[in-house]
C-alpha cells in the first residue's frame, strides 16, 4: 500500500579495472557513496553556508536512521524507523529534490521486538542506504526486510526476509549487478553474501563465507568491478575480502586479514589495485594487486599494509594517484597509492563516521556531532576553507549533486547550496 504522508518542518530558504556505476554521473546519485560507488562527485558544490544562509531547504523527516539519501528523477529517496506504541514500523519516503516537498511516504516493515534488539548505539533501524536503477528503488533492512518499491510513486513491486541473527543491527548496503540485487548478510553466525533476483525478490544464490573467525559480523557494503574484462563483486567480511562471481555466487579469489571483524569501510578499486581497511581492534589499509587473482591470494597479491591512523569507519577516497583516508578520530591523511608512503595528515577535530565524499580538490567531511568541513586537498596538504555547525548528530554520508550538498541529520534533512 501506497500510505501519503505528511512532512514535519518543512522550511524552504533561499583503469582495466574500473566500478560499475548504475546511474548516469551527471544525473543521479543512485547508491551509498555515488554513481561510482567510491565518494566520488561531479563538482562544484557549497562552500560557505550558516544554519539560516546558504540553505535551500530543510525538511523534518518523519523516521529516523542513519541511511544515506539516493537521487534520481529528481525524488530524493530515504529510510526511517519510527514508532507507533510498542510497534517498531521500516518505512522508505521520498521528497522532491527541488523543493524538498513530500511526495510519497511507504510502511514497509514491522518487525518483532527480538528483531530490534541489541543495537549498537551508534547504529539505527535503518542504516543501510537505498540504491536506483531503471525506475525501482530497492530498500533494505538487513535481516527484517528487503523490497523493492517504484520510484515514480512507492508502489511497492516485491518484499523478502533474508533471515539471520545480526550482531548490534545492520549496516551494509545493496548494490545492482545485471538482474541481481546482492546483499553482505555478515552475521553473528553463519555469515554469507546473498543475491535476489531484481523481478521478484527470490533468492538467486546464496555464498557461506566459509572462513574461520571468532567474530563473524561485519557491516561493508560490496562493490561490483570489471576486473580485466571479468565481472565480480568485491565483498570484505570477517577476516576475508572475496570476489564473487554473480553467475552463481561461486568464490573466484579471497584474500585473509587474521581476526579482523565488524569492517565497515567500502572497498575502493582504481589501477588494478583494491583498497580495504580491515575493521577492528587495530585496522590496517590494504593493497591488493587484481589482475590475475584467482583462489586465496594472500601470499601473492597482497602490495602493502599500512597501520596508524587507519578507519574503523569511513570510507577511503582514492584521486590523482593518492588514497584519502580519514580515521574514526578526525585524522585525515593523503597516501601514495602505489606504495602506501604518508604524503601528509590534517586533524579535523571531532568524531567521524560518515564517509567523505570529494568533488575535484573539494572535500567535505562531517563530524558525528553535525560539523561539516569543506577542505581543498592537493597532492601535499589538506586546508580547512571552512566550517559549519549544523548542531545536529549524524552519522549518515553526505551526498553532493547538481551544486547541492544533501546532508541527513537526526531530525532533518538539509540541501544546501552556499551563500
Amino acid at each position: 500500500m501506497n500510505i501519503a504522508g505528511k512532512f514535519p518542518g518543512l522550511l524552504i530558504a533561499g583503469c582495466s579495472t574500473f566500478c560499475m556505476a548504475a546511474e548516469p554521473a551527471a544525473s543521479s546519485w543512485p547508491e551509498f557513496r555515488g554513481p561510482t560507488g567510491q565518494g566520488l562527485a561531479d563538482g562544484p558544490g557549497p562552500r560557505k553556508w550558516s544554519r539560516d544562509a546558504g540553505i535551500a531547504w530543510k525538511v523534518g523527516l518523519p523516521a529516523r536512521g542513519w541511511s544515506s539519501p539516493v537521487i534520481a528523477a529528481g525524488k530524493v529517496v530515504l529510510t526511517g524507523a519510527r514508532k507507533d506504541g510498542a510497534t517498531t514500523i521500516l518505512s522508505a519516503f521520498a521528497l522532491d529534490a527541488a523543493s524538498g516537498k513530500p511526495l510519497w511516504n511507504v510502511d514497509l516493515f514491522t518487525p518483532s521486538a527480538e528483531e530490534t534488539v541489541a543495537l549498537h548505539g551508534k547504529n539505527s533501524l535503518a542504516s543501510s542506504t537505498p540504491i536506483i536503477g531503471d525506475g525501482v528503488v530497492y530498500i533494505h533492512f538487513g535481516h527484517m526486510g528487503t523490497a523493492a518499491l517504484r520510484l515514480n510513486d512507492g508502489e511497492v513491486i516485491w518484499k523478502q526476509h533474508i533471515r539471520y541473527k545480526p550482531m548490534h543491527g545492520n549496516g551494509s548496503s545493496p548494490v545492482l549487478v545485471g538482474e541481481l540485487l546482492v546483499v553482505n548478510a555478515d552475521a553473528e553466525t553463519e555469515p554469507a553474501v546473498v543475491a535476489l533476483r531484481k523481478k521478484d525478490g527470490s533468492v538467486a544464490w546464496r555464498t557461506p563465507r566459509a572462513q574461520q573467525v571468532r567474530r563473524t559480523f561485519s557491516f561493508s557494503t560490496p562493490l561490483v568491478i570489471n576486473n580485466g574484462g571479468r565481472t565480480e563483486i568485491l565483498s570484505a567480511g570477517s577476516g576475508m575480502i572475496g570476489a564473487y562471481a554473480p553467475d552463481d555466487g561461486h568464490l573466484l579469489w579471497k584474500l585473509t586479514y587474521g581476526e579482523g571483524y565488524s569492517v565497515v569501510p567500502r572497498p575502493v578499486v582504481a589501477d588494478g589495485i583494491a583498497y580495504l581497511s580491515t575493521g577492528y581492534d587495530v585496522p590496517k589499509l590494504l593493497a591488493i594487486r587484481l589482475g590475475d587473482a584467482t583462489g586465496d591470494v594472500t601470499q601473492t597479491h597482497l602490495a602493502w599494509e599500512v597501520t596508524r591512523r587507519m578507519p574503523k569507519t569511513p570510507s577511503m577516497i582514492l584521486t590523482n594517484g593518492q588514497i584519502l583516508v580519514l580515521d574514526d578520530t578526525g585524522t585525515l591523511s593523503g597516501l601514495n597509492a602505489k606504495s602506501g608512503e604518508v604524503a601528509w595528515t590534517k586533524k579535523l577535530p571531532g568524531n567521524f563516521s560518515a564517509s567523505p565524499i570529494l568533488a575535484g580538490k573539494i572535500l567535505y567531511a562531517v563530524t558525528e556531532d553535525g560539523v561539516c568541513y569543506v577542505l581543498e586537498i592537493s597532492p601535499s596538504s589538506a586546508e580547512i576553507l571552512t566550517e559549519t555547525d549544523l548542531a545536529e548528530r549524524t552519522l549518515a554520508s553526505p551526498v553532493l549533486l547538481a551544486g547541492a550538498l544533501y546532508l541527513r541529520t537526526d531530525e532533518h534533512l538539509w540541501k544546501i547550496t552556499g551563500e
